[in-house]
C-alpha cells in the first residue's frame, strides 16, 4: 500500500504538467457558461413539467 503511495506520488512529479494560467483560466470561464446554460435548461424543463403537471391536476379536480 505504501509502495503505491509513494509510485503515485513520484508519478505525479514527474509526469503530470499542469496547463498554464491562462489556459486554467480559459477552461475555467468555459466551465462557467456550460455551468449556466445547464442550469438554465434543466430550470426550463422544470418549469414545463411543473406547468403540466400543474394543468393535469386541476382539470381532475374541477
Amino acid at each position: 500500500m505504501f509502495t503505491y503511495i509513494k509510485e503515485s506520488f513520484e508519478e505525479l512529479k514527474t509526469n503530470v504538467t499542469l496547463p498554464s494560467r491562462s489556459e486554467s483560466s480559459n477552461l475555467m470561464v468555459v466551465v462557467a457558461v456550460f455551468s449556466i446554460l445547464f442550469a438554465l435548461a434543466t430550470w426550463g424543463v422544470d418549469s414545463v413539467f411543473n406547468e403540466a403537471i400543474q394543468l393535469y391536476f386541476n382539470n381532475i379536480l374541477n
